[in-house]
């Protein structure tokens, strides 16, 4: 009875109280992937730390190890891992000898391969108990195998594998999870067939490394002792923690290691999927999401982070620089086998910046950077604050302390660097901060260590009492049952929702080489001009994207478009053009008459020009332009289908248009949407009629269908196409189905028609528009003809030339 005799022994130490109570619960920890890489590190270590540390807690465990190998080599692979396992500095050799002892003899391999290994692991788990008389507490899976596999292994767990009634089950995921929204919603949608949310824990090393809760009684390190800074020091951050106080945000993780020996997961995830999109964006939740009641309860953070991201402006390529160090293409080519010609678009290093469009952080720049070859390893979230403070005296003068003209910032140091450890740093002349007894000691003595270009003495500066590695920490939480800070499916896909757009835009941008290491110089360093970056130096070397066509490989592009204006460029150019075009005219406008009507469509083209307008044209005289809608859907504003929520989104809520200059079309009267006896039509006819001279908007902007439709008006409308009336109601053929909609004759009255076709998808409608005369009936967008006013078409070489 190998169990009952490591217990006994256990017992002989002193270690635990009774057999009885060990007896009151069993875990069985099994670790997939038990002889790989990320095991050999750093799992059967965590796992050994966890034994160490819950030996005396009441329960007993057995651990077993699994992979794909054979029973003989694989047990010989893991037990030449379970020898070198470390005692930490903190435990008494003795005890910790005689553990080592029992974990090995607690530890056993099993191959786990087909459905029928894991029916015979089930069955020696439960053979073991009843032998032993146990009552089994739970089950721990660690998948630490790639996540193509998980499907499969979490059938068969789900299968024959799991723990009887009353016992929890607990599966551990690495990262990556997914490599883009699709594949990370498509991930989702298995594992949760198999088992439930609280169930699952995807692990971020990262925050493990900083690790736990409020009430943790190890270190509460770096990133995640974020939210319980924030907490315990409410009376000092409240005022400041804001737009009027911070002036920008770094979160920065860079290493000195390259690719080497990892290029084939670098090749199909690259730096941003690899360290931005989970770790550095967990570390940018944390800082901007509103501080929840209880920062102990993970339902609530869950809910405050989702919030936090619903606020993230949208990515644009512009919003990222990229590079590549330049043996990294020599290394793919070498691993992967690939041809010497072969050239990889997979970035090593990114700088991205990121605007939040909440009320608190609207305006303040968050720049994410991480990169390999770099000059030094480090990592740190630093929060520098504006400071408004001029002194007379000279610096030799001032107080080394508390002087108000030194920088004022917040830093939560990952580690390595100047500094070689985690640590929380407090300018002085902000405030002493209150930091939790036990866990965290103010560093004591004078260094001459600058960080951020002060010494260390200007700073208050703390760092945990007692170290340990980030798997110790996570395991001891998995065993815990704590959630605090593990990935949620929800937090998975919001993540992915806000990265995969930028993701797509970049996958064939040219990348800046760099030599590695220190001889990088200035070569990376970027600033941020008119919410863009751009890198700093000019590109020392021209790279060409042989992959792009570009308007000169085309012999000619007409210049009319069914006998109107045409502006074609690639879609992001054409975009900037037409923003630039809006804003003339509203200038023009408004410097002859004093305000601008402008009439927006809704829909999907609309919003990267909203988003540009928002971001880029800050003398736009917004505060003397009056926005209509052509067209809503009859729905609550409220909701994201809503063409005035995506106005709103996108636009309303970036620039400053008074509120009584906003005319959002009046669908919902009376708690009901778009019924005729509640003459929404009428009301927002009348309110056209008082405040724009002659019902004559200044600008129009139109989108085209697929099927010809314009603004709400479809094929074959029954309103709208002709007739007095202006505002009308209605159908369409896809939901949701009512509409309000601006008539024909009231487009065909304004100043300036712009429309604007974006796509491969309308190519076929911009053919067919291109030979056939004015059809409304048939094809609405042919009746749009300013009678006094100018149309101008804006197609992007995609739908123009498919």
């Amino acid at each position: 009875r190998m169990l009952r005799r490591v217990l006994c022994t256990v017992l002989f130490m002193g270690a635990l109280p009774s057999l009885a109570e060990v007896s009151q619960g069993h875990i069985s920890v099994v670790l997939l992937g038990a002889t790989g890489d990320l095991a050999r590190k750093y799992l059967w270590q965590g796992l050994f730390q966890l034994y160490m540390d819950q030996v005396s807690s009441g329960h007993s465990f057995t651990f077993h190890g699994a992979a794909l190998t054979a029973l003989e080599p694989g047990q010989r692979l893991m037990f030449d891992v379970l020898k070198k396992l470390a005692c930490p500095p903190d435990e008494s050799p003795n005890r910790c000898a005689v553990l080592k002892d029992q974990f090995l003899k607690l530890s056993q391999y099993h191959q786990l391969k087909t459905a029928e290994n894991y029916t015979v692991l089930n069955r020696e788990i439960e053979t073991l108990l009843r032998q032993e008389g146990l009552k089994e507490a739970g089950r721990i899976f660690y998948f630490s195998v790639p996540p193509f596999a998980y499907t499969e292994i979490a059938r068969h767990i789900n299968s024959s594998c799991r723990p009887p009634p009353g016992a929890w089950l607990r599966v551990v995921l690495e990262k990556p999870f997914g490599h883009d929204l699709e594949s990370a919603q498509q991930l989702a949608a298995e594992l949760t067939s198999f088992f439930r949310e609280e169930e699952m824990y995807r692990v971020d090393h990262y925050l493990g490394k900083q690790a736990s809760s409020l009430q943790c009684t190890g270190p509460c390190w770096a990133v995640a002792h974020i939210l319980p800074f924030r907490d315990q020091n409410r009376q000092f951050l409240d005022p400041i923690w804001n737009r009027h106080h911070v002036e920008r945000v770094e979160i920065v993780l860079k290493e000195t290691v390259d690719a080497k020996g990892r290029t084939s997961f670098y090749e199909q995830y690259g730096v941003i999927r690899d360290v931005l999109q989970n770790h550095l964006t967990e570390a940018l939740m944390f800082l901007t999401m509103e501080l929840p009641a209880n920062v102990s309860r993970a339902e609530e953070v869950l809910q405050c982070k989702l919030q936090a991201f619903q606020s993230l402006r949208g990515l644009e390529k512009n919003s990222a620089v990229l590079g590549q160090y330049q043996a990294y293409a020599s290394q793919v080519r070498e691993e992967l086998q690939k041809a010497q010609d072969y050239i990889s678009t997979t970035p090593t290093f990114a700088g991205v910046l990121i605007h939040s469009d909440n009320l608190r952080w609207e305006g303040v720049p968050f720049l994410l950077t991480s990169g390999k070859a770099l000059d030094e390893r480090v990592g740190y979230v630093r929060v520098l604050f504006k400071n408004w403070a001029y002194c007379a005296q000279s610096e030799t003068l001032r107080d080394a302390g508390h002087s108000q003209c030194k920088t004022k910032q917040i830093i939560f140091y990952i580690g390595h660097g100047a500094l070689n450890t985690p640590a929380v740093l407090v300018s002085r002349n902000l405030f002493r901060p209150v930091m939790p007894e036990g866990s965290w000691r103010e560093a004591v003595g004078q260094s001459d260590l600058h960080i951020f270009g002060q010494p260390l003495s200007d700073y208050y500066v703390y760092s945990p009492v007692k170290e340990r590695d980030a798997y110790s920490v996570l395991i001891s939480n998995i065993y815990h049952g704590r959630k605090d800070f593990f990935i949620t499916t929800e937090n998975l896909l919001a993540s992915w929702g806000f990265w995969t757009p930028l993701l797509d835009s970049i996958s064939q941008q040219p990348l800046r080489l760099y030599p590695g290491g220190v001889e990088n110089q200035h070569l990376l360093d970027f600033e941020m001009v008119s919410g863009e970056v751009a890198f700093t130096l000019a590109e020392p070397v021209e790279l060409l994207n042989t992959n792009r066509l570009m308007p000169s490989d085309y012999s000619a592009v007409q210049s009319k478009f069914r006998q109107s204006p045409l502006v074609s460029a690639w879609s992001e150019d054409l975009i900037s053009q037409l923003a630039s075009d809006i804003e003339k005219a509203a200038s023009r406008t408004v410097a002859h008459s004093g305000q601008f009507h402008l009439a927006l469509s809704g829909g999907s083209s609309p919003v990267v020009l909203f988003q540009r307008l928002a971001r880029h044209h800050y003398a736009f005289p917004w505060k003397h332009t009056h926005i209509w809608l052509v067209d809503e859907r009859c729905v609550p504003l409220t909701d994201t289908e809503s063409n005035f929520f995506s106005l709103h989104k996108h636009l309303l809520q970036s620039v400053r248009v008074p509120y009584f200059n906003i005319h959002p079309m009046p669908v919902h009267l009376n708690q009901r949407l778009c019924v005729e006896e509640d003459r929404g039509t009428e009301q927002y006819a009348k309110e056209i009629m008082a405040l724009v001279a002659n019902a004559s908007f200044d600008l129009v902007l139109l989108g085209v269908g697929t099927d010809g439709h314009t603004a709400s008006l479809f094929p074959q409308s029954e309103n709208g196409l002709e007739g007095a009336q202006t505002v009308v109601l209605t159908e369409s053929p896809v939901k949701p189905h009512q509409r309000m909609s601006l008539s024909l004759p009231l487009i065909n009255k304004a100043r300036q028609v712009f429309i604007l076709v974006l796509g491969k998808g309308k190519h076929d409608i911009m053919t067919l528009l291109s030979r056939v005369g004015r059809k409304p009936r048939k094809w609405p967008v042919s009746g749009v003809s300013p009678s006094s006013g100018q149309l101008v078409w804006y197609v992007d070489y995609e739908a123009l030339l498919g």
